[in-house]
């Protein structure tokens, strides 16, 4: 009876917390209420808005209810900007998200609803549903680097070609941003925010340092202080920049064949316990099976 009343409890806990964290604000009461006044097409503006917009709203305020560190605020951010969620209400959904998975992991296993209620149990269960959004985003950062990383030389010899065509090094990267958003359309988004941030007014070597924090890319790093040290020094752009990409395809290769290498190792495993005894099995199945046919009543004797 202990565990029950225990689940029973901490649910209660966790519903009251939500509901004082879905409560309408002030801001929320006032809108309200001057809708009400003007009416028409404000009367009820939060019925106006598609499903997903009600859940992100819900998973923010849950998000902002949830305490949280100022080191863990500024990993988590830089995480979110390298799976490409730059939005400031990006870590607010997240942390609403994640208190939300928790819970339903909690309560999927500390209620009768999969199987017989154990504390122990959704307990585990609550944390693994914790940890799991940070996984996800952590997942999709290196995807979104790995898809960069891989554009980054045709990026570079489009730059090349345009910076010898006489254009300068602002116009080139408008125009290679242009030119890949089928092909690379991460790489393409990051070098129009490039742009924009000259456009707003920002130095060359600052925008350029945002690119490389907010890409997270090692190759785009090295590539941002080659260009800052080439713009300070007065140095060919056009021939560091050839330079720099036969470095970067040179780098790609390598890490080809690194993966290449590391196939055999990985392929033990299914080896060994998925084809070999398949393998075994058709061969050697048939001989044991004569094997027992002549041998077998002779061991009866």
């Amino acid at each position: 009876m202990l565990i029950p009343v225990l689940a029973f409890i901490f649910v209660s806990l966790l519903v009251a917390a939500a509901a004082l964290a879905f409560a309408p604000g002030e801001a929320a009461t006032i809108e309200r209420r001057l809708g009400e006044v003007v009416g028409g097409a404000h009367e009820r503006p939060a019925d106006d808005k598609p499903s997903y917009a009600r859940v992100v709203d819900t998973l923010k305020r849950l998000g902002n209810a949830a305490p949280r560190s100022a080191s863990e605020m500024g990993k988590l951010q830089r995480k979110l900007v390298n799976a490409g969620y730059r939005s400031p209400e990006a870590v607010a959904v997240f942390f609403g998200l994640r208190a939300g998975v928790a819970v339903l992991c909690f309560v999927l296993f500390a209620t009768p609803v999969l199987m017989r209620p154990n504390l122990l149990l959704a307990a585990g269960a609550c944390g693994l549903g914790y940890l799991l959004p940070g996984m996800a985003v952590g997942r999709m950062a290196r995807k979104r680097q790995h898809r960069i990383r891989l554009g980054l030389p045709d990026a570079l010899d489009l730059l090349v070609v345009s910076v010898e065509a006489g254009l300068g090094l602002d116009q080139a990267i408008q125009r290679v941003a242009e030119e890949l958003p089928f092909a690379h359309p991460e790489l393409s988004e990051e070098l129009r925010l490039i742009n924009l941030e000259l456009r707003a007014g920002k130095g060359r070597a600052d925008a350029l340092r945002n690119l490389a924090e907010r890409t997270g890319v090692d190759d785009i790093a090295s590539l941002v202080a080659m260009l800052v040290q080439t713009d300070k020094f007065g140095t060919s752009v056009a021939q560091s920049l050839r330079v720099h990409s036969e470095t970067l395809r040179t780098k790609r290769r390598q890490r080809a064949e690194e993966a290449a290498a590391k196939i055999g190792v990985k392929m033990i495993f299914p080896l060994v316990f998925c084809i070999f005894p398949a393998i075994w099995i058709v061969t050697i199945g048939s001989a044991v099976i004569k094997f027992l046919e002549v041998f077998g009543p002779m061991a009866d004797k």
